[in-house]
Formats: structure tokens, C-alpha cells, sequence
């Protein structure tokens, strides 16, 4: 597994962005959709723009962990830094290979949230922007929900995208929109069922990432203004 974990920042490689993708496997995704969201994202990782975006973009710093109910959060693969092709592709192949944690816990979003501003706290690198990549197909049904995470955990400065995979009532889209998104421009992208996962993934992504690279054009000042 690529990773890089360094004691000093000021020797630390350039990082655009810090993410954390949180993943839904809660009771209302069955197998077959499990399946479809680790394959799916691996997908999205070995696509070749999403890689390119990464090389371009000078690495980033990832981490997945599945998500479910209050306790019932799993790492899926721990803090690497991807700057080569090598590194994105075996990072994918850690998310495919993947072992479901749980399959019979409700979603606590609220306390999953909390778990990612955690791991960011705890991220190796320090990066030019940090993003919380949460995917889900329904609200929350069990603990606090998100407006209590954002007031209990550290979320300065941190974005909250969402992956939405239609289909449940309440709408979750709606819910994402409404109370899940934050931070500095917070978007939702959303999956017709979880066939449509790998492509909603990857154009997730590739927002992501290029906003990595534009960060560090910003801090360098190529985009100032007089």
C-alpha cells in the first residue's frame, strides 16, 4: 500500500488535498449493491483521467472507511499518499479487495461524520484543502444527524461533498442538499440506482481533484488579482 507518513510538515511532500471517503453499508444495501459501490469506486480510481487528475495535480492524501450505525464504522484502506499511477492503482485494488464489516446496522450519518472529522484530525499530511466524501442511499435513522456533528466535531475549514444513490423514501437527495453538504463549495452528485455509482463517482471525483490543483495555483498566486 502507497503511503507516506512524515513527522515534519515542513518535509512533507506538496498536497493539494486531504480526503475521506465515507461509505454507506447500512442494512438498506444489499450485497449486490455493496458490491456495485467497492467496485464501483475502485472503478472510478483506475479510470484514466481520474489518474491523470491525481498525477496533475501533484498527490493526494486519501482514506476510505463503510459506515453503518453508531459503533459501526471500518476502515477500508488507510491514509496513503498517491502521486504515481502505481500508487492510485494499488490503492484501488485495496477498495475492491475489500470485506464487508456489517450488514444489519440503520444509518447513523450524524456518527459517521463525526468518525471522518476524526481521521482528518489524525491525517499524516497536512493539505491545501481537506474533503469529506460522504456516500449514502438514505437519511439518518439512528443517533444524532449531521446538524449535531458539525456543532460536536471540528469542521473548519472542511468540505462535505454527497454521493446520493436515489431511490429510498424520504428522499435522500433532498437530505444531502438540505442538511449534509457544507463547507466552501459543497456540491452533491447523484447516482440513479448503484449501477449508475462508478460513473457518479468518477465525475465526483474529478471535481474533487481539480479543485486540489486550482488550490495550489491560488496559493502560489497565478490566479490572484491585483
Amino acid at each position: 500500500m502507497p503511503a507516506i507518513f512524515l513527522s515534519s510538515a515542513n518535509a512533507q511532500p506538496r498536497c493539494g488535498l486531504s480526503l475521506v471517503l465515507a461509505l454507506d453499508v447500512s442494512s438498506s444495501v444489499d450485497e449486490r449493491e455493496f458490491d456495485l459501490q467497492m467496485q464501483g469506486l475502485a472503478g472510478a480510481l483506475r479510470d484514466p483521467e481520474i489518474v491523470q487528475a491525481i498525477v496533475g495535480s501533484g498527490g493526494i492524501q486519501i482514506m476510505a472507511f463503510e459506515w453503518s450505525g453508531r459503533f459501526q464504522q471500518v476502515e477500508v484502506a488507510p491514509w496513503s499518499y498517491l502521486s504515481t499511477e502505481a500508487d492510485v492503482l494499488a490503492f484501488a485494488g485495496v477498495i475492491a479487495g475489500h470485506r464487508r464489516g456489517f450488514d444489519d446496522f440503520p444509518t447513523a450519518l450524524g456518527y459517521a461524520l463525526g468518525h471522518a472529522a476524526t481521521q482528518l484530525s489524525g491525517a499524516p499530511l497536512n493539505c491545501a484543502r481537506e474533503v469529506v466524501d460522504m456516500s449514502g442511499d438514505g437519511i439518518t435513522n439512528e443517533g444524532f444527524g449531521p446538524a449535531e456533528a458539525y456543532n460536536a466535531f471540528d469542521f473548519g475549514g472542511v468540505t462535505v461533498n454527497g454521493l446520493v444513490i436515489e431511490g429510498e423514501y424520504p428522499d435522500p437527495v433532498i437530505y444531502y442538499r438540505e442538511q449534509v453538504i457544507r463547507g466552501p463549495g459543497a456540491f452533491i452528485e447523484i447516482a440513479r440506482d448503484f449501477s449508475d455509482y462508478e460513473d457518479a463517482m468518477r465525475r465526483k471525483l474529478l471535481r474533487e481533484i481539480n479543485g486540489s490543483a486550482l488550490s495550489f495555483l491560488t496559493e502560489e498566486g497565478f490566479l490572484s488579482r491585483p
